[in-house]
């Protein structure tokens, strides 16, 4: 496929047949991926600490019921 270069950027190319404006720089491409494992990772992190806290709130709410129950 015959791509077109943009004017003053040395890795961007134009495709003729969807006129996107392609990266051909295979080093900017792993750094975006990497990236974005990263970002998946961290989103995952945040996600397993939200759940734990949840679930030392439900405990700490049932540890309250069972104390409110046994000073009756």
């Amino acid at each position: 496929m015959d791509y077109t270069k943009v004017e003053g950027h040395v890795s961007l190319v134009r495709d003729p047949d969807t006129n996107a404006i392609l990266n051909v720089n295979m080093n900017d491409y792993e750094k975006y991926i990497a990236q974005r494992q990263e970002k998946q990772k961290e989103d995952h992190r945040i996600e397993n600490i939200e759940n734990e806290v949840s679930e030392i709130k439900s405990n700490l709410d049932e540890i309250k019921d069972l104390l409110k129950n046994l000073s009756k």
